[in-house]
């Protein structure tokens, strides 16, 4: 049995065998196969939380998903952002015939096969998005999107044996370098923390012999915070959020109507056209954003009818208008949900599919609406001082 990429482990009387994968990789699958048989642990952890490992158990998991609650539950962008995750990884995957995740089902499959416990040990996944959205500012964010959105493009391919090199701890080392100097506060809620909840867990595995299935970026962390004790319940904790978005969001649409109700006051017909310049700019940019994602026409003019109005309420967004209506003119049926996960798979896929056209109407009528306000408001400001 090879031993490359394997790394064992005593600790407290436990035997503890870490398999460090790469989550598209023919090679990893069997290899976990292998080890498995071969140990015959007491326990078997894998790399996945509860919502994941069910989402792989369930085959109809997203025909049971519904739309509407998805856009009123203001999940659309976590949702298109976790499907174009799926769909890079999906491509790879393909290129080299197996499933994405293929090594954690194999994990499941062995320790079935013997009788062996197996143990959930990654955090939950919303937890995770949640800590790492509010750790990465502004700037991180739209970095973040900007990569996200860049996979569903990409075409990019490497050989396996590019991918099996990936795995040594000397390129991981490099990688996470890399990694950390584009998005230095996204390393620690998205590897080390894990890291940290992923050791606490294996640790915790019933038994003498453990073995843990992971994603190799983990295993060198893993195996140091594997000889510290962890808080679970304080890795588990979803960061408070900040009041600072909340009183700008209410601030801004107080400023702007402030502006032009005293415009209006003093100068009727520039407060009129304060008031024609901000509904042009946020209906506009909003339609426009919908029109992108080849929304229902009528889904069109909600989105340039509501934006203006939604810009000066924060508790409701012209994409959950925009996405609502185009979901009633183009309600998905089954085969949607049903093809939803290889329609991903390409870049024309995200707009052919009803589900995914609705994610898409409601994320860029909201970015569209968030630069005409920004637009908008600069021209209302620039007509007030004009009309002074």
């Amino acid at each position: 049995m090879s031993e490359e990429n394997i790394t064992r482990l005593e600790l407290d009387g436990k035997e503890i065998i870490l398999i460090g994968t790469a989550h598209v990789s023919k090679q990893s699958a069997e290899q976990v196969k292998e080890v498995i048989e071969a140990e015959q642990p007491d326990s078997v952890c894998i790399e996945l939380d509860e919502q994941r490992y069910q989402s792989i158990k369930k085959d109809s998991k997203w025909q049971d998903m519904d739309i509407f609650k998805v856009i009123k539950e203001r999940k659309a962008t976590l949702l298109l952002m976790n499907l174009a995750i799926s769909s890079f990884q999906k491509r790879m995957a393909k290129q080299f015939g197996i499933n994405a995740g293929q090594e954690m089902i194999q994990g499941m499959e062995s320790a079935e096969e013997i009788g062996a416990d197996l143990v959930l040990a990654d955090r939950n996944i919303q937890v995770t998005f949640s800590r790492v959205w509010g750790n990465i500012g502004l700037k991180g964010k739209f970095m973040l999107l900007t990569e996200v959105v860049g996979s569903i493009f990409s075409r990019e391919t490497i050989s396996e044996e590019e991918l099996e090199k990936m795995k040594s701890q000397d390129m991981l080392n490099s990688m996470l370098q890399e990694f950390t100097e584009y998005f230095p506060k996204l390393k620690k809620p998205l590897i080390d923390e894990r890291d940290q909840y992923l050791a606490e867990k294996i640790k915790n595995a019933p038994g003498e012999k453990v073995v843990a299935v992971l994603g190799a970026a983990h295993v060198p962390g893993i195996t140091e915070e594997l000889h510290r004790d962890h808080d679970l319940d304080k890795l588990s904790e979803r960061p408070s959020k900040s009041k600072a978005p909340k009183i700008i969001a209410w601030a801004i649409p107080i400023l702007i109507l402030s502006i032009i109700a005293y415009t209006f006051a003093t100068n009727p017909s520039a407060g009129m056209q304060q008031t024609l310049s901000w509904v042009l700019w946020n209906g506009s940019f909003s339609a426009i954003g919908t029109a992108v994602a080849f929304a229902h026409p009528l889904t069109i003019l909600s989105a340039f009818v509501a934006a203006p109005i939604t810009s000066l309420n924060p508790l409701v967004a012209a994409g959950f208008i925009a996405g609502i209506v185009q979901a009633f003119l183009r309600r998905p049926n089954v085969r949607d949900f049903e093809n939803l996960s290889e329609d991903v798979f390409h870049v024309k896929g995200f707009w052919n599919n009803k589900v995914t056209r609705i994610l898409l109407v409601v994320v860029l009528a909201n970015i569209g609406s968030s630069l005409g306000t920004f637009i908008g408001g600069a021209d209302v400001v620039r007509l007030f001082f004009e009309n002074l």
